[in-house]
Parts: structure tokens; C-alpha cells; sequence
């Protein structure tokens, strides 16, 4: 914690020596140092997950990490969003630290993220190579996780009632010792809370809440939040309850360890605001799709990767639809980020999202092109634009370099994030 101190007096006393350089070095305090919480300047944010250290090999997308940063730099993005393998990087339950992990390929599906092949990884010493060539192009580090096994052996943490805590706790004082936790924008403590992630524990506590009656009978002493499930919701009250709890107790208990740390947890679109709680989140990051609204035909279709459909005649109706609909579905788009923007304010944090825009699935296929991708970026980045707390944006979940068709449009990637960073 002392580093980040040192680099901040490190920045005034150079700023003052420099005559004329005061500006820069404003600048490098908001690029180096403030947390997200703090950002004045917007963010471009490329989503690279797990896929960072799973396409790590020979032949990988990810084989060169200094090259491939380079080239996202290139591309005008200041900011990542990754894996950090907290679930990997911490002891097993006996307290022994795993430093490999042959983590198995176990289907032939083209794979949108993660692994291609079955490869073996060093989650400890990847940090340590990757965290410091993202200071060399001044790409800042919001740290996540899916927490998810990949197939690595690994099971004990993730039916842990305090692995998450635990993952994280280690982490970070792992990066911490070695002068590393300065570099975080932020720190996702788990993959659109509380749906899609591999923290099974809670997942299972959730599940065991669905059954008042039972739960009750079970857990005489547990306090059971009155009323039933509404229609249209995912979760009864006391299940809301617990998951609300469970997030707010958990950033708290991390605050406590790491004060100058900024910590919330994203959520997708199948969570509804209103039933969550941010009071200790430091931001809100909102998944957001045209893909939610539900109405578009083809995109479940596409998502499967299934090579035996006929994916033409599958793209060419979605973009009717589209064309159709495009000004009902936009007019929709604009009221959910103006809602989203809303509830930040509301909470006084800033928002962002780091996983959108037109499909969630998509990929590189000689019937597929990446028009609608693209353009759909556009029209939500405009959106988000109009609000002054959007603070970090993505161009959509591709920007990865294993998606050759996005990653090869320099200029597309430059004009979208030159964008971003100039409102």
C-alpha cells in the first residue's frame, strides 16, 4: 500500500521540477494511480477474462503478451478488464499453494474465451510478467474473476463458505507484496452477481432459500424475510436478502483489509437494479446487450456454434429484424442506460460497462460478418456518452485478438475509443 504513496509524491515532485510538464503529470496520476471511484477522464476497457493466461501457449492469441498489448494500446484502449485466477492463485483448503495447473480442453465447440486447447498455466507467475508489461503501455487493471475451475482438478474452494473471501484475500496480498496492487482501477469480486460465475457455494445457498418452508425447518434460527416471490422475479425476498447481504458484508470485509482499494461486483441485465443494493459498491458495471431485449430471432442460434446450421439464411433474418425494429430496440437501449445512469447517481458511484453491446456470442465464421457488432457499439457508446457518470466503456465482449475479424480493424477500434476518451 506504502507504493502507491510513493508514486504519487514520486509524480508532484517530478511535475514540479519539469518546468511546463505539470499537465502530464495530472495526467499520469489519473492513468497510474486513482482507483475507479476517482476517475475523472473516461476509460476504454477491453474485456480480455481468462482468456489472457488460458491462450497463453504456442499458437495461442495470446502466445506474446507484450505484443498483443502493444496492439490493444494501438487499438486507443487505456484499460482491461481480467481474470486475476484468485480461485487458483490462493491455498487449497490444507494451505498448500498449487503453482500449475493443466487445465483440460474438453470439447471440440469453437471457443469464444478461454482455453483452445488443453494447456497448463502458472497463475502466480503470470501475474507477475503480465501486471508489469500493462504499466509499460499504461493500460490500467480492473481485476475480476468468473471463478471458475477450467477444468484444472481444482474443487474445494468453490463449495468453501469463505472462498471467495479467502481467493481474494491471498490475491491481492500476493500482488501487494509484491508491488503490484497499486496498478488495480478496481477489483470485481465475482462475474454478473449473483447468475453467472462458478462460486458454487452460493450459488447452493441461494438454491437452498427457494424453499421457504424448508429452509426454515432446516435453519430455525436463520431470520426468513417476509413475503413470497412475485411474478416475474428470479428470487423471493429472502433470497434477495441474503445475496444483498452477502456482497455489501463481503466488499466491507475487503475494505477492511485493503482500504485504498475500490471493490464492487458486476451485474448483467437479468438482475433487476431496484432489487440491488450498492452501498458499498465503488461503481457499477452493467452488462448490457441488445441481445437482453429478447425480441431479436437467430441470436440463440448463432450462439451455439453449432456447425451444421445454416447460419445465412439464420444472419440474413436477424438483419431484417434489426432494420425493422432498429428504432423501438434503440429507444429501449437509451432508457436502460439512462436507468442504469440514474442508479449510479443515485448511489453517488460512477458506471460503466465492460461487456456489451449487440449479441453476447459471437465469433470469426465465413457466414457471419461483424457489421451489426460494430454498429451496435456505436449507437449504445453514443448513448452512454450523454451521461457524465458513465466512466468506463467497452466497444463489446470481442476485443480479444482470438476474434480476428474485430481485432484487425485498427482504425474502427482507434475512432471508438478516441470517442470514449474524448467526452
Amino acid at each position: 500500500m506504502e507504493r502507491r504513496d510513493f508514486l504519487k509524491n514520486s509524480v508532484f515532485t517530478t511535475g514540479a521540477i519539469l518546468a511546463g510538464s505539470f499537465t502530464a503529470c495530472e495526467n499520469r496520476i489519473d492513468d497510474l494511480l486513482l482507483p475507479i471511484s476517482q476517475q475523472k477522464k473516461r476509460l476504454a476497457i477491453a474485456m480480455w477474462d481468462f482468456s489472457w493466461i488460458l491462450r497463453h501457449h504456442r499458437y495461442g492469441s495470446f502466445e506474446n503478451w507484450d505484443q498483443i498489448l502493444a496492439g490493444l494500446a494501438e487499438r486507443g484502449y487505456n484499460a482491461i478488464r481480467m481474470d486475476a485466477m484468485p480461485q487458483l492463485v490462493a491455498a487449497d483448503s490444507e494451505g498448500v499453494i498449487q503453482e500449475e495447473f493443466r487445465c483440460v480442453k474438453d470439447s471440440w465447440t469453437p471457443a469464444l474465451w478461454g482455453n483452445d486447447y488443453t494447456t497448463t498455466i502458472r497463475p502466480r507467475d503470470a501475474l507477475l510478467e503480465f501486471l508489469p508489461l500493462c504499466q509499460k503501455y499504461d493500460i490500467r487493471v480492473g481485476l475480476a474473476t468468473w471463478f471458475l475451475p477450467h477444468n484444472s482438478g481444482r474443487t474445494d474452494i468453490f463449495m468453501e463458505e469463505g472462498g471467495l473471501y479467502r481467493a481474494w484475500f491471498e490475491t491481492l496480498s500476493f500482488l501487494d507484496q509484491n508491488g503490484l496492487l497499486h496498478d488495480a482501477l478496481y477489483v470485481d469480486l465475482l462475474n454478473e452477481y449473483p447468475f453467472w460465475h462458478g462460486y458454487d457455494w452460493l450459488k447452493k445457498e441461494l438454491d437452498d432459500r427457494s424453499d421457504i418452508k424448508t429452509f426454515k425447518l432446516n435453519n430455525p434460527e436463520a431470520h426468513i424475510q417476509d413475503g413470497e416471490k412475485e411474478e416475474g422475479e428470479k428470487f423471493n425476498p429472502t433470497q434477495k436478502a441474503f445475496y444483498n447481504n452477502f456482497a455489501n458484508d463481503l466488499i466491507r470485509k475487503l475494505k477492511e483489509d485493503f482500504s485504498e482499494m475500490d471493490f464492487y461486483i458486476s451485474l448483467d441485465s437479468g438482475m433487476k437494479l431496484k432489487n440491488m443494493d450498492l452501498s458499498e459498491f465503488a461503481a457499477l458495471d452493467y452488462h448490457i446487450w441488445f441481445n437482453h431485449h429478447g425480441s431479436i430471432p437467430g441470436l440463440s442460434e448463432i450462439s451455439k456454434r453449432d456447425q451444421t446450421i445454416d447460419l445465412e439464411s439464420i444472419y440474413y433474418n436477424m438483419l431484417d429484424h434489426w432494420k425493422e425494429n432498429k428504432k423501438s430496440l434503440i429507444e429501449w437501449m437509451d432508457n436502460r442506460l439512462t436507468t442504469i445512469s440514474g442508479t449510479a447517481a443515485t448511489y453517488g458511484i460512477p458506471c460503466g460497462n465492460t461487456e456489451g453491446w449487440g449479441p453476447i456470442s459471437w465469433y470469426d465464421h465465413p457466414e457471419l460478418d461483424w457489421n451489426w457488432v460494430k454498429e451496435s457499439a456505436e449507437i449504445c457508446i453514443d448513448f452512454a456518452l450523454k451521461h457524465d457518470n458513465y466512466k468506463f466503456l467497452c466497444t463489446s465482449n470481442f476485443t480479444h485478438p482470438q476474434f480476428e475479424g474485430m481485432w484487425e480493424d485498427v482504425e474502427w477500434h482507434r475512432r471508438m475509443t478516441d470517442r470514449i476518451k474524448s467526452m
